[in-house]
Parts: C-alpha cells; sequence; structure tokens
C-alpha cells in the first residue's frame, strides 16, 4: 500500500515538475519571439509539445507564428490548423491561417457545397463536439430544473411558462446531442494531412511506377482515405484523388 502510495506520489510531483518546465520554456519562447529569434522560439515550442502534457490552441498557434515569420509554408499551415483543431474557436489562428495560405502555390477551386455542408462550415462546425456536449449537459440541467418548478408551481400561469420552458429545453438537449455525436463522428472518421515536401507527384496507385496524375505543393491540405503500406491515398477539395507517399505529408490529428 505504502509503495502504491509513493507510486502516486511520484507521478503526480514529475507531472507537476514538467508542467513547471512546460510554462517556463512557454514564457521564455515567448520573450524569444518577441526579440525576433523565431528559430530558437520555434525549437522552444517544439520542446514543449514533445511531452505529455495537454497542449493549448495557442501553442500551436505561436509555433504557426515563428514558422510563418521564418517563411516555412508547410509548417505554418500545419500548426495554425492544429490550433483551430485544439480550438475551433481560435479566431487569430483562422485568420492566421488564411493569410499563410496564400503563400501556396496551389489554387485548387473546391467543388459547391450542400446547404447542410454550407449549415456546418458556418455554424455547427465552429464548436468543438466537447463543447456540444457541454451545451447538451446545460440543456438538461435546465430542462430538470424547469420540470421540478413545473411541478410544484401552484400559478397556472407560472405552470404554463415553466412547461413550455422545459419543452424548449429538452428540444434543445436532444439537438445539442445530434449535433455532438455528429460533429464527433466527423472528426474521428475524417483525416487530413498537410503536404510537407516542396513538391511532391502524386500518381494513379500505390506503387512506384504507376502513372504521375498531377503534382502538389507544401502546404496543401488533403483528406486521407486510405493506405497501403507507404503509401497514401488522398482526396482534395476540388474532388481529385490519388496516391501519394506517406513521409511527403503530415497528418493533422488531435493528440
Amino acid at each position: 500500500m505504502i509503495k502504491q502510495l509513493l507510486t502516486v506520489l511520484l507521478v503526480v510531483l514529475t507531472t507537476v515538475l514538467a508542467a513547471q518546465d512546460n510554462n517556463e520554456n512557454f514564457a521564455k519562447a515567448n520573450d524569444l519571439y518577441k526579440k525576433g529569434d523565431y528559430q530558437q522560439a520555434a525549437a522552444l515550442y517544439e520542446n514543449i509539445l514533445k511531452g505529455d502534457q495537454v497542449v493549448a490552441s495557442e501553442l500551436y498557434f505561436n509555433l504557426g507564428n515563428c514558422y510563418y515569420k521564418l517563411n516555412e509554408v508547410a509548417p505554418s499551415i500545419f500548426n495554425y490548423e492544429m490550433a483551430l483543431l485544439v480550438d475551433p474557436l481560435n479566431q487569430a489562428a483562422a485568420n492566421n491561417l488564411k493569410i499563410a495560405q496564400k503563400l501556396t502555390l496551389d489554387r485548387i477551386e473546391p467543388l459547391p457545397k450542400s446547404l447542410g455542408d454550407r449549415l456546418d462550415a458556418s455554424l455547427l462546425g465552429k464548436l468543438h463536439f466537447e463543447h456540444w456536449g457541454i451545451l447538451s449537459i446545460v440543456f438538461s440541467i435546465l430542462a430538470s430544473l424547469l420540470f421540478i418548478l413545473f411541478y410544484f408551481a401552484d400559478i397556472s400561469t407560472r405552470k404554463r411558462l415553466y412547461f413550455i420552458g422545459a419543452c424548449l429545453s429538452t428540444l434543445l438537449l436532444g439537438t445539442s446531442l445530434l449535433i455532438s455525436f455528429q460533429q464527433y463522428n466527423k472528426t474521428t472518421q475524417t483525416k487530413t494531412a498537410i503536404v510537407y515536401t516542396q513538391e511532391v507527384s502524386v500518381k494513379n496507385g500505390p506503387t512506384a511506377d504507376s502513372e504521375v496524375i498531377f503534382t502538389l505543393h507544401e502546404g496543401t491540405k488533403v483528406q486521407l482515405l486510405d493506405t497501403v503500406d507507404d503509401w497514401k491515398k488522398i482526396k482534395l477539395v476540388d474532388g481529385k484523388t490519388g496516391w501519394l507517399k506517406s513521409k511527403t505529408i503530415k497528418i493533422l490529428e488531435n493528440l
């Protein structure tokens, strides 16, 4: 029992010390960035990412800024995308991402979006599925309280108001739960990546002797469809598909 307690204390102490080190490194990196030493600042930010601590959207955002200042297109876009993956409401990252994307060579026109896709992009997708889950909890508590008030209210007017409010809260609860599951499935099932090499040939098959069908350049975002050995099947926003080497891209995934 004592050994187990000591082990737990050691883990907690190690976690606290690691968090303190990360906070110190983050502050040092911020100072280096302010002084214009973007290379050293980026190195410190990257060092923090190697740890096991929870990574904040701000860290990816700052790292993206460093790489943007260093004119490194792919890393800047990748880190802005990661900042938004962690926090979809990071408007600064969204703005800087649009600026960084102007540095890419590929100009790919997306396919026309359906009404559902436009609604998802403009409203539903603005919140992470965890945020929709929190809203569901809030609506469930609100609905429960209103139903209780409805049960104990002794004035008909108030009972009617409590009942209507409880019904609306229940409706919002069901809607937010549905959206939360939808966003969760979208986040977990849709994998994307950023092209990290300066130029890559996309082929019509997962073999070295397959025909080259088009070329992509660093910073372009692709959707991942399939994997065969060290090849990835990708899809562009204009609907074109093809295969490229896994080492030419860096996958966007929330750690």
